[in-house]
């Protein structure tokens, strides 16, 4: 019965779509001269009914079989470029279809150009309204097609591990959006069949750490999202598919926790699987194929007329909370103007629809171990805030989206497990620049007497935008992910990863230690430690050790001795375990500023321009969750650093000892 309503579903959405296209063709027929409908007598009336039905039919017919061709041909576009081309093809289409079925005369090439182009728009609008009207029709619409289209079948007892990202949420977050009815369906399964814990993030508390932690159990030498490679005299950054294929961020020596049988979808690294969607480390230029993943999705018309009406629909929506958020003079708040409305849609929109599309279909096909990042909430949070009512509404559609994952699990012929997880958390503040005046470099500058201190920039630098920014940049080919080079100058190196602050000498050859710097810059590391937008820093001893300096008091790194007041007091109890693993690494800056914490508000000052903030210690940043079944294992309590949580996740994958026999 239900699989009867179902197909009569699929003919009604059809049928309003050729009738539909059959009165746009009326229509345009009568606004244009230089195509004209052939008309037939009915009952001794002329009409065009007839001619329009048959062409709308046909070019209905053609967009099905061609479209595919169409994509394929067009494999070298970008997305971007792609949305516009979308329209034009079909209306070459409708072109052909004149061939096909000529019923009509063209007196004018141009008009017939026009028209063809004018209802390629048209039924592309109708056919996105019609797919996006229910979520729920959509996505059982594609488990539909994917178990037509599937070419294996896999037989096995052994349940396989689907592993959904919430990017950037909380574990107090996520806490309180339950009990306030934000996201009902992690809600049911935190009291029926999950059970939710914290974990604790390394240090740098990003995507980029987190990620080659969880997905390839190493993320050894990485201290913050970007920082500078001294022996190269470059800038690395994990958004950029160049700074890995040239240092080998990802760790493909290690068998990651994809290796067998496994789907990465919409993260920054493999994890191992041959098979990747919108996976940033795979991403070559503008590509549809390979890793960025689009062309598969887009084979479909559908798919990509959806996505172009709820990317309008986000759009138009960013426009009017930031003015809301203005009118109403929330604060903190930044701006979010320029092209940050887009990449607001690409990560709420794009990447999203693309990458639910590759798990769907990942399920149906029953593939071992699935992990994926939902990135749209992170993106939201560090232009609105961790909490505010526009970034719980993104949260509450990520919610509607696990739900429909959840019901495709229960179609798929493979059992699964299901785990949540977010790679980090975010903590909430004004900015540095916004409190102070002035930018952690120019502080630097000021205190170093490299060059008169320059003023303020209201606007947010390329580091300012959050990681769905460059994420997105390269996702589409832009130059905006790309690494700088720097020149050896006696001028300092420094960069933000939210609250965590880099400084690099690269006239220094090594790493600098605090003799050299005050030699170097007098006064410099004095000036740092007293400001009070710095909670404190990390800085290599003349004798071979290290030391961690505050306003009033220091630590010692290697023997946890405290002199005067401890500056990682507020830091939590884990803080100084997280700064001596940092320390060990090649990569450590010269410098690592610690931002403030002030935890009577729980709110930090990031370097960046974000009002929710992550990359270092203080608040809600480093704690993020795990939820899982209450039928695995318990982890470890407490669960800290994204390594062990590696080796959680490839224990749970391989509880059953039973492999998949593919087909």
């Amino acid at each position: 019965m239900r699989s009867t309503a179902r197909v009569v579903g699929i003919v009604i959405e059809l049928v309003i779509l050729w009738l539909t296209s059959a009165l746009a063709l009326l229509v345009l027929d009568a606004v244009f001269d230089g195509v004209t409908l052939s008309t037939v007598d009915v009952d001794g009336h002329s009409t065009t009914l007839p001619a329009a039905l048959a062409l709308a039919f046909v070019f209905g017919l053609l967009n099905a079989i061609l479209w595919p061709v169409v994509v394929r041909a067009m494999s070298w576009i970008g997305p971007v470029v792609l949305f516009v081309l979308v329209f034009v093809a079909g209306g070459l289409l409708l072109m052909l279809s004149l061939v096909v079925v000529p019923v009509a005369s063209v007196h004018r090439t141009v008009d017939l150009f026009i028209m063809a182009a004018l209802l390629s728009l048209f039924s592309s609008v109708v056919g996105g309204v019609v797919a996006s009207r229910s979520d729920t029709s959509y996505r059982l619409m594609q488990v539909r097609r994917q178990r037509f289209r599937r070419r294996r079948s896999v037989s096995s007892a052994a349940p396989g591990l689907l592993c959904l990202q919430i990017d950037g949420l909380g574990h107090e977050v996520l806490r309180r959006a339950i009990a306030d009815g934000v996201t009902p369906t992690l809600a049911k399964l935190v009291r029926e069949t999950h059970r939710l814990i914290p974990w604790h993030t390394d240090w740098s508390s990003q995507t980029g750490a987190s990620q080659l932690g969880i997905l390839h159990g190493s993320n050894h030498n990485v201290p913050a999202f970007r920082w500078l490679d001294k022996s190269t005299g470059a800038i690395a950054v994990f958004s950029n598919p160049r700074s890995n294929e040239i240092r080998e961020i990802e760790r493909a020596d290690i068998p990651g926790l994809l290796d067998v049988d496994g789907a990465s979808r919409g993260n920054l690294f493999t994890g191992g699987a041959d098979d990747n969607v919108l996976v940033v480390s795979r991403m070559r230029g503008a590509r549809l194929g390979g890793g960025a993943g689009y062309g598969s999705y887009f084979l479909d018309p559908s798919s990509a007329l959806r996505t172009v009406v709820r990317m309008i629909a986000e759009i138009q929506r960013e426009l009017r909370q930031s003015w809301r958020q203005r009118r109403r003079d929330v604060r903190p708040r930044v701006s979010r103007g320029g092209v940050y409305p887009f990449v607001r849609a690409f990560t709420t929109v794009v990447a999203t629809d693309v990458t639910v599309a590759a798990v769907v279909r990942d399920l149906i096909e029953g593939r071992s171990i699935i992990y994926a990042d939902l990135i749209g909430y992170d993106e939201v949070s560090h232009h609105s805030g961790i909490s505010r009512p526009e970034t719980l509404a993104v949260l509450t559609k990520i919610d509607e989206t696990i739900r429909l994952l959840l019901a495709v699990v229960e179609q798929a012929d493979r059992d699964y497990r299901v785990v949540f997880l977010s790679d980090h958390g975010q903590s909430q503040g004004a900015t540095f620049s916004r409190r102070y005046g002035e930018t952690l470099a120019q502080v630097v500058q000021r205190l170093s007497g490299v060059r008169d201190h320059a003023e303020p920039d209201d606007s947010s630098s390329a580091a300012g935008h959050g990681e769905g920014r460059l994420y997105a940049s390269a996702s589409i080919g832009s130059g905006a992910a790309d690494e700088e080079n720097v020149a050896p100058t006696d001028e300092a190196v420094v960069l933000g990863s939210g609250n965590l602050g880099l400084i690099s000498f690269p006239s220094i050859s090594g790493r600098a230690h605090a003799g050299q710097i005050e030699n170097a810059y007098p006064g410099l590391v004095e000036g740092l430690r007293r400001h009070p937008g710095i909670g404190f820093l990390l800085v290599a001893d003349p004798d071979g050790g290290s030391s961690v300096h505050g306003a009033d008091g220091s630590v010692d790194v290697g023997s946890g001795a405290v002199t005067g007041v401890d500056p990682l007091r507020h830091f939590g109890t884990d803080a100084l375990e997280k700064i001596r693993r940092t320390d060990s690494f090649d990569n450590v800056a010269d410098i690592m500023v610690g931002g403030a914490y002030w935890p009577e508000t729980d709110e930090v000052a990031a370097f960046e321009e974000q009002v929710g903030s992550h990359g270092g210690m203080g608040g809600p940043q480093s704690t993020p969750f795990l939820l899982y079944p209450t039928e695995l294992p318990d982890p470890p309590d407490p669960l800290c650093g994204a390594e062990q949580v590696h080796r959680v996740l490839a224990g749970w994958r391989d509880l059953d000892s039973d492999s998949p026999t593919v087909s």
